[in-house]
């Protein structure tokens, strides 16, 4: 049992239209304890492997969030001052209670951000902690935040299991040596069946333009023990890994492309392009062809070992070039961009589009999709699932967009249910939450408006919020 529920708890982000409210919470009820199932994230599984105490607040809510450390650099607060890692080793700030301060100060930047309802909302529900956070209670909540985490229950299994967290996925490159994953097996917590499973990520490995391309072939084939320097072997070295990751738990792939486009090459044509990236000689033409050729390849893959593909693409990585220089990868410098499906896709559709083996679970940062493309391809294609809103449209407002958007064409059973996508580990209970009474809100105005029988809308919410996605991610090892 965990600390009581805050006291906002009985309206938050239902409606505020009084009948509306009403059968939001009636619904939300059916959905509220139901298991947290995380099939898309980034916890670092050492994490649950080691069990050790979190760090201080500091490096629990901020240093690790990009979330957190993009707005503050946005005004003007650089991440070096909040302790986030200089790629050149040059000095930032260790001392947590100064970061936490700096947050604090800043907090007024958060109103009416996802960032600052998940953070009080792990502050009231896990921590117990409903005290304002700001300038004045920062030192007094550091404390209190302190204390929690130096007792066992706070530690990130006993954290797991109160979160009622039944699998959660977690994301790795095909050159991973997944010895935390096996940690993890051996002692009850993960492989195939357990709590905490990997999913196989090989962006690392088919974009040409990523540096250090080259040589993390070569390690893949020194893994394999496969001839990398052709491409039919990188083929046989990618499917060996495959099957080592379905063997640890993997149930999924996830592929982060720029864009959403598929082409099928010829053997020879491939071929010829694969030669030439190990030769240095390709070009950004070049690398989007191979990025796109081996979507397809990887579907053809799915067929054979049955792996959920996930395709997020649209994302401009290291957007800002100087954030990227300072800092490396993933603290905040991503911005999203417009992204076309309806004929990117065409080619793996038309070759795999109704087979019944493939599921593909289709994200996007481009709402402008969902009506025009998204929802009519999931409607119109058996393999085709649409992902939830996920990182910068991960908020009430565009978790409330998305239902709205795509219901009309797709329904709610060509929907994946709800992903975290956070590599914050106490903020997973507080995303689900949010999105379970999104969900409430919106079915609960299509039963006041007559357009969905209440049971049915409590059978629904049930549906998106646990059994979906165990099916849809192929959780329950049945599906």
């Amino acid at each position: 049992m965990g600390p009581p529920r805050s006291r906002g708890d009985q309206v938050t982000l239902f409606p505020a239209e009084a009948t509306q409210r009403g059968i939001a919470r009636e619904l939300y009820a059916h959905a509220r304890d139901l298991p947290l199932i995380s099939p898309h994230g980034h916890v670092d599984p050492a994490l649950l492997a080691n069990d050790e105490p979190f760090g201080d607040p500091a490096r629990l809510f901020v240093v690790p969030d990009h979330y957190v450390t993009r707005m503050l650099n946005s005004q003007g607060i650089p991440p070096a001052r909040l302790g986030v890692p200089s790629v050149d080793g040059s000095a930032v700030e260790t001392d947590g209670r100064a970061i936490w301060r700096l947050l604090a100060a800043n907090w007024r930047l958060f109103r009416g951000t996802p960032s600052r309802l998940w953070t009080e909302k792990v502050f009231a529900e896990v921590f117990g902690i409903e005290k304002r956070f700001g300038a004045d209670t920062a030192d007094e909540i550091y404390d209190e935040l302190s204390a929690r985490l130096a007792e066992p229950e706070y530690r990130p299994r006993a954290l797991f299991t109160r979160f009622n967290i039944e699998v959660l996925a977690t994301t790795e490159s095909p050159i991973d040596d997944l010895a935390v994953h096996a940690k993890l097996a051996a002692d009850g917590w993960g492989g195939p069946g357990g709590r905490v499973i990997t999913t196989f990520r090989p962006d690392n490995l088919v974009d040409m333009e990523w540096t250090g391309w080259a040589e993390r072939v070569a390690v893949l084939g020194e893994l394999t023990g496969l001839d990398v320097g052709t491409y039919p072997g990188f083929l046989s070295a990618l499917r060996a890994r495959r099957e080592l990751f379905v063997a640890a738990g993997a149930t999924s792939s996830d592929h982060g492309h720029p864009t959403a486009a598929t082409v099928e090459l010829s053997d020879a044509d491939v071929a010829v392009l694969y030669r030439k990236g190990l030769g240095g000689a390709a070009d950004a033409a070049d690398a989007e062809t191979f990025r796109a050729h081996m979507l397809v390849e990887f579907a053809r893959m799915s067929l054979e070992d049955g792996l959920v593909m996930q395709l997020h693409p649209g994302s401009v990585r290291n957007h800002n070039r100087a954030l990227h220089a300072r800092h490396g990868r993933d603290v905040g410098g991503d911005i999203p961009s417009g992204t076309e499906y309806v004929q990117a896709l065409r080619p793996l559709l038309d070759r795999y589009g109704d087979d019944p083996r493939l599921r593909i679970v289709l994200y996007t940062l481009d709402e402008t999709a969902f009506t025009r493309e998204l929802a009519p391809l999931a409607g119109g294609y058996a393999a085709i699932y649409l992902g939830a809103p996920w990182w910068f449209l991960d908020s009430p407002e565009g978790l409330r967009r998305f239902r709205e958007t795509v219901t009309e064409s797709a329904g709610f059973y060509n929907t994946a249910g709800f992903v975290d996508d956070t590599r914050a580990f106490c903020s997973i209970p507080a995303r689900h939450d949010v999105a379970r009474r999104v969900d409430a809100g919106y079915l609960a105005r299509l039963v006041a408006e007559g357009r969905l029988p209440l049971d049915e809308a409590a059978e629904t919410i049930a549906d998106l919020a646990y059994h979906l996605p165990k099916k849809v991610f192929r959780l329950d090892r049945t599906a």
